[in-house]
């Protein structure tokens, strides 16, 4: 007798967000559910739980979900999954969706700035509100890209956001915020913008910027000519009290 195989799973699904996860109170977002084939339908998770469902066109393998007039409430983690013969997919990564907005903004600012040479490191610098208490999370964000460039977390005021080895494609202007790690996400509103432009001339030195090390070389240089030229002056105003006393001892008494 021959043997009946099942269908199995569809593949896992990727899950994206436009135009970006990170995204103003107020404003509209759409979930894109992308599968390697087509599936008969999919559905939106949020922390698990269901938050929509959809049939796809024509068997696509993709479709869309429309979130309109985003609140606070509508942050968290999203995953998608495709059904195809009844059956499910694996979750798609997880994507976190930041509604901005509800905390003051931090700073943002840069080690480096301006314009900085290709294969070097740009460290950026954010700080959230000082009025802001608890452990928060961090995320950079670079205009045109639907998702943070990194995200980390920090109990301080401040975190460090390195960039290594950068490249044209690195250009660009930057902000970062901060929110809560755990449910409800609240999430400030974005920094200020900082702009970064990458050239590919190795020789292309920061503009504003001077390393340390050089600022130390100055600092040791400039007190080194400040000494000599105490000395010098020193040495000088010497001599004229050795050449007076030495007038006065050859000069005759004068009579009283």
């Amino acid at each position: 007798p021959g043997l009946c195989l099942l269908p199995g799973p569809p593949p896992k699904p990727s899950l994206s967000a436009w135009p970006s996860s990170v995204i103003p109170t107020k404003s509209s977002v759409t979930m894109q559910c992308k599968s390697p084939t087509p599936s008969e339908f999919f559905i939106l998770k949020k922390e698990g739980l269901v938050f929509d469902s959809k049939k796809p066109n024509d068997l696509t393998a993709m479709t869309e979900f429309h979130i309109p007039e985003l609140q606070q409430n509508d942050g968290g983690h999203y995953t998608c999954e495709s059904y195809r013969n009844g059956i499910s997919s694996q979750p798609s990564d997880a994507l976190l969706l930041l509604v901005t907005g509800y905390l003051p903004k931090p700073s943002l600012q840069a080690y480096h700035w301006g314009t900085v040479a290709a294969g070097s490191r740009v460290t950026l610098q954010c700080q959230k509100a000082g009025r802001v208490l608890g452990p928060m999370s961090f995320a950079l964000l670079k205009e045109g890209r639907s998702s943070p460039v990194q995200t980390r977390s920090s109990v301080g005021t401040v975190l460090d956001f390195s960039l290594q080895n950068v490249t044209a494609r690195d250009s660009g202007k930057y902000s970062c915020v901060y929110y809560q790690p755990k449910a409800r996400y609240r999430a400030s509103a974005p920094s200020n913008p900082l702009e970064i432009s990458v050239t590919e001339s190795s020789d292309t030195m920061t503009e504003g910027y001077t390393p340390p090390d050089s600022l130390t070389e100055g600092y040791v240089m400039g007190n080194l000519i400040q000494l000599g030229l105490a000395a010098v002056i020193v040495l000088i105003m010497g001599g004229f009290l050795v050449e007076a006393w030495h007038s006065q001892r050859l000069s005759p008494n004068r009579p009283w």
